[in-house]
């Protein structure tokens, strides 16, 4: 029987030891339609996915998968691609020491004999990376293209493999606002192709500009299905009702910070590439932070905003600086990240996976893992101490989890977030540095970090927030601070902050 649907799920329930994650799911996509899915962190929305690609096989869930209207079950990925479907995952499965073309064509080698072809190998390579906009020679190694064109790798991978339904999880949560402009115009064009596209999505802005129909899933459950060119159209407003089961009138909370003295103040901090000494990424900046202060740092990509933070973090990147560190009207020498922490600096990475938990590890240990002497005596891991103190700060966090003994990577990412921020306040820092704290995570999840960035100066610390979301500083930040070309170029109150504001400092050159 024809149907205008290529995909319909039906009744998926999944469980995990102690958690249900889909209970009687209800999803449909039609055919060449770009179909959006969004919820909170921990919705089930990633879950559902890996159900439909074969990750989590046929029998390990209760429910039916239709793909054009006749039932399917696969047993792993494999059997999905032969059918049709491919996943790209929001953490990108390439191999960095390996060639675009080699990753295109990883497990599917073009090869004679058991010999890979090599010239046919690039040429086909070449071919599909035209199809994706991707102008690279292909014996390019992965490791030396930018995270953007890592994501049309991915696509282009699953070009190679006659793909019919592509589904994209998070695919410019990493992205910059050029790169991901160009990724939606690619997903536009292979709608165009007749490819049927899912994707998953916190970036709610970019559903209303692309998506033809969006699926609510709340706490595991089908919520709504909209209809995205009804008449009217379809408001942000209703979408944050539907995701988080409550208006959200405010998308930051109030708060007054009670600024005391100084805490913290750079002079003349100037860092080089390491690669390049001969290139200054932060020229002469002049910052200063006071207790119970929110201030933020706002610059385009490439400003030296994460480098700026991360040298100051105890050297952990640049090579060259110089510059005088000033805490508490002392100053103060930060040779590596153990007298940073000494000294009561905290730096929270923009990647979190990467460097600021150790997925494979419980959240006691990735919480007490920056400030072990805290937690021992002689030498001695004080276990009792440890996991009190752990299940205080994941109570005041509010981070969602079965036990402080739950594995960090099988957390949301709002409530990964969490168990970083948490990690830094046990190290008792007096000034925090957040790069991109709210980065991949979902409005409802923001707030929450929000409110524990206000929690944080109430008791009297020092806080940077590092952001790309203009809004977002605005929002929480008591004094802003303009980077461009790696130097501070002003230093507004918020009161005397706007976007056009912020971005004219932020394009400009400041005159020596």
């Amino acid at each position: 029987m024809a149907t205008d649907n290529i995909l319909e799920m039906r009744g998926i329930t999944k469980r995990f030891p102690g958690v249900v994650a889909l209970d009687d799911v209800n999803f449909a996509v039609r055919r060449g339609e770009i179909h959006a899915i969004c919820g909170e962190n921990g919705a089930g929305k990633s879950t559902l996915m890996k159900v439909l690609s074969g990750v989590h096989p046929h029998g390990t869930y209760e429910g039916q998968i239709l793909l054009d209207g006749k039932e399917v079950s696969f047993s792993d990925i494999k059997a999905s691609e032969s059918a049709g479907i491919a996943i790209i995952h929001q953490e990108l499965t390439l191999s960095p020491f390996l060639s675009i073309a080699e990753n295109i064509f990883l497990g599917n080698e073009r090869s004679s004999r058991g010999v890979i072809d090599w010239h046919r190998t690039n040429t086909e390579a070449q071919k599909i990376m035209a199809r994706v906009g991707l102008a690279e020679n292909p014996a390019t190694r992965v490791q030396d293209i930018g995270v953007g064109k890592q994501q049309l790798v991915e696509i282009a991978k699953a070009l190679s493999k006659d793909v019919r339904l592509l589904i994209l999880d998070e695919p410019t949560a990493a992205l910059n606002d050029d790169d991901s402009a160009h990724l939606l115009d690619l997903i536009r064009q292979l709608q165009e192709r007749g490819i049927t596209c899912i994707m998953i999505s916190h970036k709610l802005g970019e559903i209303r500009q692309i998506a033809d129909s969006t699926t609510i899933i709340r706490d595991g459950h089908t919520i709504a299905t909209l209809d995205m060119h009804r008449k009217g159209g379809v408001e942000e407003d209703e979408i944050i009702r539907l995701m988080v089961g409550r208006t959200l009138d405010q998308r930051f909370p109030d708060h007054v910070s009670q600024v005391d003295g100084e805490a913290l103040r750079l002079e003349g901090w100037t860092v080089h590439h390491p690669a390049d000494p001969s290139r200054t990424v932060v020229d002469a900046a002049d910052l200063v932070l006071r207790h119970g202060e929110i201030v933020g740092l706002a610059g385009l990509m490439g400003a030296g905003r994460t480098e700026l933070a991360m040298s100051l973090f105890g050297r952990s990147w640049g090579s060259d600086i110089s510059g005088r560190v000033f805490k508490d009207g002392r100053e103060i020498q930060i040779k590596d990240v153990a007298s940073a922490i000494a000294n009561g600096i905290a730096y929270v990475s923009e990647d979190r996976k990467r460097y600021g938990l150790n997925l494979i590890e419980s959240i006691r240990r990735n919480v007490s893992s920056a400030s072990p002497r805290r937690f021992s005596h002689r030498g001695v891991l004080d276990l009792h101490e440890e996991r009190a103190v752990v299940t205080e700060l994941c109570g005041q966090m509010a981070v969602k989890a079965p036990t402080i003994e739950s594995v960090v990577g099988g957390l949301s990412g709002g409530n990964q977030q969490k168990v970083v921020l948490a990690k830094w306040v046990a190290a008792e820092p007096d000034v925090l540095i957040l790069d991109e704290p709210t980065r991949g995570i979902d409005v409802g999840a923001k707030y929450e970090i929000y409110q524990i960035i206000n929690q944080l100066a109430d008791a009297g610390k020092a806080v940077l927030v590092i952001s790309s979301e203009l809004p977002e500083l605005l929002g929480i930040c008591d004094r802003i601070y303009t980077l461009s070309a790696g130097r501070v170029t002003a230093d507004l109150d918020r009161g005397d902050a706007d976007q056009e504001t912020l971005m004219r400092y932020m394009t400009q050159i400041k005159e020596d």
